[in-house]
């Protein structure tokens, strides 16, 4: 049987409430039911997910050094989250922006993305995938290709309401 998604991820944080509040602000991620901050630990569930949790997060605390991940050594570069529409795609965009958070946005072709980072210099991605039956040969030519993103083109071309891919959306 082949892998067929990301269930959730795990994060050290230095201030798991801190931690917590973010992604709840930026992604609408809230502590699962019956749930609460523990412990130094977390487990966050996105709006609409059927996972039982998408995202822990545990405490190691506020002496903890910055990621040296991508600099100096291996480790995680970043967590991508899709969303259903581009429409939700420039909510996030705004809510990023209001925090702080968003640090750049890429035209990938097939999946439109902006990147953010968390409260601990944690980067993460959030999507939008071009649906199947939308991608033509143009934009599958492009697909290695990064451009700036232009999320209002997007918006005009594809529909603030359709609803992305699922995964990767190549038929």
């Amino acid at each position: 049987m082949p892998i067929q998604r990301l269930n959730h991820a795990v994060l050290y944080v230095r201030d798991v409430a801190r931690s917590v509040a973010f992604y709840r602000d930026a992604l609408g991620f809230d502590v699962i039911e019956g749930g609460d901050v523990f412990a130094g630990a977390a487990f966050l569930r996105a709006d609409g997910s059927t996972n039982d949790h998408d995202l822990g997060l545990f405490q190691i605390g506020a002496e903890a050094g910055p990621s040296a991940a991508g600099r100096t050594t291996v480790g995680l570069y970043h967590l991508a989250w899709e969303v259903d529409t581009l429409a939700e795609l420039q909510r996030i965009e705004a809510r990023l922006i209001e925090l702080g958070a968003l640090v750049g946005s890429s035209d990938h072709s097939t999946t439109k993305a902006l990147y953010a980072k968390d409260p601990d210099g944690l980067e993460f991605e959030v999507s939008w995938l071009v649906p199947a039956q939308l991608l033509t040969d143009e934009i599958r030519s492009k697909r290695n290709e990064i451009h700036r993103l232009d999320l209002s083109a997007e918006i005009d071309r594809f529909g603030a309401h359709t609803r992305g891919g699922v995964g990767v959306s190549i038929s």
